[in-house]
């Protein structure tokens, strides 16, 4: 027993990382296995832990329907996983430590450094206990906004009890509803619609630039700040991306999923998922009826996901930014790269570089694989409208953003296996699983001489 402490305690952060979301994926199975959590009494193990670490990633994509399979208990369960999964199993058992007047590890601490800042900082503390108050007052702002939304319809305790689900699946940018066609039926709607926008924005924009912004707001106010290259490119990557998206989607899908639609329907509906696509997962359009091409569009944006330091997946705003960046300057002849009069380092650059080219690899293994194993289980060669579902699906399991055009219900329970694991690296981290599976230990500073390659 000794031994196997030591060596939990000797454990780095990312493996600590992985190892806790793994528990977490674990024990919400097998609470969800118990008889009172679905309103049949049971449940297959694979779609236990399938339903676990989609709630645990905040992705969202679902084998059953959460409101018509799982009972108020396994609703609940659901709820708090996704909470649990949101906020950071490690950030809320630092609050959870300091609440009691325990000493939080080290370990802890390195673990919350990675996570949650950009630079080193003495204040990380102060940081994790702003984003635990932060986290609070904005899901509190939008359930009593959705109560509002929802009172009309449902009685009292019920709208309350849908608009705390829905404000906390959506801060968390898990996309999981209690509808059985998600948002479908709110899509003119302009609070709901608003609202959930919000929260899915102030939930994956990452809480180092929401600190930073509240700083900056409330604390030095009429003096002369400097914004950080990190809340200048998280603000600017995602305002493009969010409006570029909109753009794209109510151009391409007049005719397929927005048919029907009146002019302000068509707007909001395209702003609304093309925001959702991102990392959040709810939809108000049938993404059935998608084309080819809007399709391809969602599914790029999914691939970027959400900024580091929030509730998302995805390569993160920050990765796409640094790349262009570098390919900005590498065309104008510079041999730095230069942003916002600042130099962006080594590690950076060579970071965004590993994250896009693993995270390329990763989702191109899992659709092989995917389609491997469906035509081995089905005895058919699949055609081009099943490997875009597929591959939709994969990279809304890496990107833990939950869309889905409707494969993930019947894959069957190796894609299930693998959709899971594609999910658990979206969330730590394609470079922290890496660094897990590969035990890295630090660079022994050792320099050869360089030597250049033909390339391009």
């Amino acid at each position: 027993m000794r031994p196997i402490l030591n060596r939990f305690r000797r454990m780095r952060p990312a493996s600590f990382l992985l190892l806790s979301f793994m528990t977490a994926m674990l024990t919400g199975a097998f609470l969800l296995m118990l008889p009172f959590s679905t309103k049949s009494g049971e449940i297959a193990f694979i779609d236990a832990l399938f339903t676990s670490t989609s709630a645990v990633c905040v992705t969202g994509l679902t084998v059953l329907d959460t409101g018509a399979y799982f009972t108020i208990f396994g609703q609940i369960i659901i709820l708090l996983l996704i909470q649990l999964g949101g906020l950071g199993i490690m950030t809320v058992s630092v609050v959870l430590f300091q609440f009691l007047g325990k000493v939080v590890s080290f370990r802890h601490r390195m673990a919350m450094q990675e996570t949650f800042a950009h630079t080193p900082r003495k204040d990380i503390y102060r940081l994790i206990k702003s984003i635990f108050v932060f986290t609070l007052l904005v899901e509190g702002t939008g359930a009593l906004l959705l109560f509002f939304h929802w009172k009309k319809e449902f009685t009292a305790i019920k709208a309350f009890y849908m608009a705390i689900f829905h404000s906390v699946s959506a801060f968390c940018n898990a996309g999981f509803a209690l509808f059985n066609n998600n948002l479908m039926n709110y899509t003119g709607s302009y609070l709901l619609n608003f609202t959930i926008c919000a929260l899915i924005v102030l939930g994956g924009i990452g809480f180092p630039v929401v600190f930073e912004i509240y700083n900056l707001i409330v604390k030095k106010r009429g003096k002369r700040v400097k914004i950080s290259v990190q809340t200048k490119s998280v603000l600017i990557t995602t305002i493009i991306l969010i409006f570029s998206g909109a753009f794209l989607f109510f151009l391409l899908e007049p005719n397929n999923s927005l048919k029907g639609l009146s002019l302000t329907e068509n707007i909001l509906a395209s702003l609304f998922q093309s925001i959702s696509s991102r990392t959040a997962g709810f939809n108000s359009v049938d993404l059935s009826l998608l084309s080819d091409s809007a399709a391809s569009i969602l599914i790029l944006l999914m691939f970027i996901g959400a900024s580091p330091g929030s509730c998302g997946g995805g390569i993160k705003t920050t990765t796409l930014f640094v790349l262009f960046s570098l390919v900005k300057n590498r065309i104008r002849g510079n041999t730095t790269v230069n942003v916002f009069k600042k130099t962006l380092g080594k590690e950076s650059l060579s970071k965004s570089v590993s994250i896009f080219l693993l995270s390329i690899s990763l989702v191109t293994l899992v659709l092989f694989l995917l389609l491997l194993s469906d035509h081995f289980g089905h005895k058919e060669i699949q055609n081009a409208d099943r490997s875009i579902s597929y591959l939709f699906e994969v990279v809304s399991a890496f990107g833990t953003v939950g869309l889905s055009m409707g494969a993930t219900s019947v894959i069957n329970s190796l894609g299930k296996f693998l959709l899971i694991i594609t999910m658990l690296i979206g969330r730590v981290g394609v470079l922290t699983f890496s660094y897990v599976i590969t035990t890295a230990e630090a660079p022994n500073g050792i320099e050869y001489a360089e030597e250049n390659l033909m390339v391009g």
